[in-house]
């Protein structure tokens, strides 16, 4: 069959539907991914179909402004507040991400769509053609639950009601941002007037399936989910077969002491180079040797001890087992590749999911207490990285927890529920 993914954001956001589509594959499944187009080698280069997305809402979070907005939301009201500020840059590409996402499934002629909640159109564009829709996770960002608040909501031990209506305070701020382009999308291709907008329903109210990539042993599913929803296990590409380290960063790792990989993805705040100075000292006073991951972000790093070596990308997959500890911002795919390799870890959250698996790693033992990025100091970071690379109980724990994960099936679960959807001959 032909199965069209569409999914958008950061590598977070894209790295986890490469591995699902390299699942499609092997399952004998010809696979196309939509997204930005910052990722289109690397989408092709895991040997699947890419069809084009614009560049404009991450080369918004690029800008200044969008760092701080990142940066600063502390609290719900900063949330609304940012929100609101950016929807009237954001709509233009809001709307342009509508149009390429209908362009990718008339290129694709798909069986059946897998999405992204930022690919929001999905479901309406499912229902023109006549076709099963799907939606993927990697958080559990939008199914309701009385278990635990939504993750980007203040975590208010208020009981099961506050917990609910977290999602529906979340679920109201997309529908303010992208009902409208949606109910016009509609419009435009003569398909009737939908009941209301909700990413987990169809127009007609029938519930839309939803598969999250991540592990129950980290995060069990709630007793009060729909059948509709399910956790089938982390969902890892690929990607470190064919990776050969440069000579530099290979002769680093042999000279000495397993280092603490420090990086934030795409994570670095307002000033880069305050942050670069504080990990450098930390990891000197820690006594460690360090790998600091510049980073998409765009680390500044103006020089390095010999001790601490920089690069730019390198797979997680294939270097996390080569480290004694991990220093992240708490990202969904940062978090599965050092929980899956084994590796204690460091969080320092900046915004969204990331106080969530922050502090849901540090309760699982395998973790030191996340250090939010505005309170990071040298102190902490020192203490933190000390804890994760000298007490045994979190180092234990952490290779205990990613040998059962490695042992999970994750894309096999999630390329089975996508099969059962389709009827094919």
């Amino acid at each position: 069959m032909n199965v069209l993914i569409l999914t958008y954001g950061t590598r977070g956001d894209v790295q986890p539907y490469v591995a699902l589509g390299q699942g499609l594959k092997r399952a004998g499944h010809c696979v196309t991914v939509s997204t930005s187009s910052r990722f289109s080698e690397t989408i092709k280069a895991a040997g699947l179909n890419y069809a084009f997305m614009n560049d404009g809402m991450l080369r918004l979070l690029d800008a200044p402004e969008g760092k701080g907005a990142l940066e600063d939301t502390n609290n719900i009201f900063q949330i609304v507040k940012r929100t609101l500020g950016l929807l009237t840059k954001i709509g233009p590409i809001q709307r342009a991400l509508v149009d390429e996402s209908w362009a990718a499934a008339k290129q694709c002629k798909p069986d059946i769509i897998v999405f992204h909640p930022k690919a929001f159109i999905a479901p309406d564009i499912a229902e023109k053609l006549g076709i099963p829709v799907l939606m993927a996770l990697v958080v559990p960002g939008l199914v309701p639950t009385a278990e635990y608040p939504n993750m980007i909501m203040p975590q208010l031990r208020l009981g099961g009601w506050y917990n609910k209506l977290s999602y529906s305070f979340v679920n109201q701020l997309i529908r303010l941002s992208v009902a409208k382009h949606a109910r016009a999308w509609r419009k435009a291709n003569h398909l009737p007037k939908a009941k209301s907008f909700n990413l987990l329903q169809n127009a007609d109210g029938t519930p839309i399936p939803v598969i999250h990539g991540y592990s129950n042993m980290v995060l069990p599913r709630p007793n009060d989910w729909p059948q509709t929803a399910s956790i089938c296990g982390y969902w890892h590409a690929d990607d470190d077969q064919d990776y050969k380290p440069s000579p530099e960063l290979s002769a680093f790792l042999e000279a000495g002491p397993l280092p603490v990989y420090v990086g934030f993805g795409s994570m670095t705040g307002r000033d880069p180079e305050r942050l670069a100075s504080i990990v450098i000292e930390a990891l000197q006073r820690a006594g460690v040797r360090g790998i600091l991951a510049t980073g998409w972000g765009g680390m500044k790093i103006k020089a390095l001890p010999k001790e601490i070596i920089a690069v730019d990308h390198v797979p997680h997959s294939w270097l996390f087992p080569r480290v004694c500890g991990v220093v992240h911002h708490g990202g969904a795919g940062t978090t599965a590749a050092a929980l899956r390799a084994g590796k204690a870890s460091v969080v320092i959250p900046f915004f969204g999911d990331q106080p969530f698996w922050g502090n849901r790693v540090h309760s699982l033992n395998v973790a030191a207490a996340p250090i939010p990025f505005k309170k990071l100091t040298v102190d902490r970071l020192v203490a933190a990285i000390k804890e994760i690379t000298t007490n045994q109980s979190i180092i234990d724990h952490a290779a205990e927890l990613g040998a059962k994960l490695r042992e999970e099936r994750g894309v096999e679960k999630a390329v089975a529920a996508i099969e059962s959807l389709v009827d094919e001959p």
